[in-house]
């Protein structure tokens, strides 16, 4: 066996093999680490626009929550005062009807006190013609009896 001839064999082989791993074998395996590399940078890029999405999504959740109690407490303020105004106005609508009950029972009772006292100024007035009439004991005429009771009342006022 000749250790050059076997050497050099070897030596083909390898370099045949070391062209045929750079041509067909190397380059897809470069691509798939390249698209590898890629998709991990996309992701990180991705990963830091999230981050940066989301610190803005926080503030602006924090401005519209400010803006939203600013609003609720606004509505709040409105509601008390409109509430506020309900309550003066009922106060006042129950005063007005108050005020009308009191003049009203107190016409009232004015006009039952005047028509009492019509009612007793005209049985007073039957009574005077009645005392008169026995005292007399003679029987008055109507038209001189009417006479009398409206001279009496006339009188009485």
């Amino acid at each position: 066996m000749n250790l050059n001839a076997t050497l050099i064999a070897q030596l083909v082989v390898f370099f045949i093999l070391g062209w045929f791993t750079m041509k067909f074998v190397w380059p897809p395996i470069v691509k798939a680490l390249d698209e590898r590399a890629k998709k991990i940078a996309d992701g990180l890029a991705a990963a830091d626009k999230a981050k940066a999405d989301l610190v803005l999504a926080e503030k602006k959740v924090v401005d519209e929550l400010r803006k939203a109690r600013e609003s609720a407490g606004d509505t709040r303020a409105a509601a008390e005062k409109q509430a506020a105004k309900f309550v003066d106005d009922a106060r006042a609508e129950a005063a007005r009807i108050i005020a009308k009950a009191r003049e009203d029972a107190e016409a009232e009772a004015g006009a039952a006190a005047q028509r009492a006292k019509e009612a007793l100024r005209e049985q007073v007035a039957q009574l005077a013609v009645a005392g008169a009439e026995r005292i007399l004991r003679k029987e008055i005429n109507a038209q001189a009896h009417a006479e009398l009771l409206a001279n009496l009342k006339q009188e009485l006022q």
